[in-house]
């Protein structure tokens, strides 16, 4: 029973992560119909600018913003200047994107090194913590209550706020929503903000977990297309049932089939889509 309970939550705490990375892809894909394969080395540039504003500073709470930050500044850079080109065009932005990629992941080689770091948790989080007799790193704590966090707040932006009713216009016909007089334009820009700020904080906050390297990119990066093909990409229902599925199957298949970890994941997303093509949440 502990082995349950301790295998739960490393995949719930693992879920949470994946949520925080996923999110942003679904997001910006939902709205704006970018596919953004270079997405993991968003995580990855925020985990790397986290902790070295954690070195300068020693606050988490400025690694985690300037994380975000410096995200958000390099995704809006990158879709102002690239990818705003190849509107609707996925074929060709899969091909800028994914050199892109591998560009983008030299770059951080070359300014943070090569050996992965630690990145240290808040103190409140440091050590290990005991939950119905089961002793876990606190960090997955962490993690666990900024997964639920994000959460709540993306519902409460999307689904009660003005700018929420347009990201929502514009996912379903932007056509019609720019004949309304919708400026989905600036929607577009907020949205894509908006993703790359939550991939890098998820950088940060997965970095006690995971640790900070560039390799975490590859790592990630089919893990999170897992999540949004399972949960059907641009719903936020979608991204929370996909982080579940993949974060408790992974963990529990490395555990259990360490040698079959990749056909316990992917069988049951094979399944699922064989039920539902679009995903559990998918709209056509």
């Amino acid at each position: 029973m502990a082995f349950v309970l301790l295998q739960a939550v490393n995949g719930l705490a693992f879920a949470s992560l994946l949520f925080l990375v996923s999110i942003g892809f679904s997001l910006i894909y939902g709205l704006m119909r970018i596919m953004n394969v270079a997405h993991g080395s968003f995580y990855v540039l925020g985990a790397f600018v986290g902790l070295t504003t954690l070195t300068w500073t020693g606050s988490f709470l400025l690694a985690v913003i300037a994380g975000g930050i410096a995200v958000a500044l390099l995704g809006v850079g990158l879709e102002k200047l690239l990818l705003s080109r190849f509107h609707g065009a996925e074929e060709k932005q899969v091909l800028l994107t994914l050199p892109l990629w591998f560009m983008l992941d030299d770059v951080w080689l070359w300014i943070w090194g090569g050996y992965p770091k630690r990145l240290p948790a808040p103190e409140i989080f440091q050590g290990p913590m005991t939950l119905f007799g089961v002793t876990f790193p606190a960090n997955r704590l962490l993690l666990m209550i900024m997964g639920l966090v994000v959460a709540m707040s993306m519902w409460v932006l999307i689904e009660k706020t003005k700018i929420g009713a347009i990201i929502r216009a514009g996912a379903d016909n932007e056509e019609i929503a720019r004949a309304m007089g919708i400026n989905v334009g600036k929607a577009f820009i907020f949205a894509f903000a908006l993703g790359s700020f939550l991939v890098g904080i998820a950088g940060v906050l997965g970095g006690p977990m995971m640790g900070v390297e560039t390799s975490l990119s590859s790592i990630l990066l089919p893990l999170v297309l897992v999540v949004v093909i399972v949960g059907g990409l641009g719903t936020l229902k979608g991204a929370v049932a996909g982080s579940l599925f993949v974060g408790l199957l992974d963990t529990f298949g490395k555990a259990l089939f360490p040698e079959l970890s990749y056909f316990v994941l992917f069988v049951p997303m094979a399944l699922v889509l064989a039920i539902r093509p679009r995903g559990l949440f998918g709209r056509a």
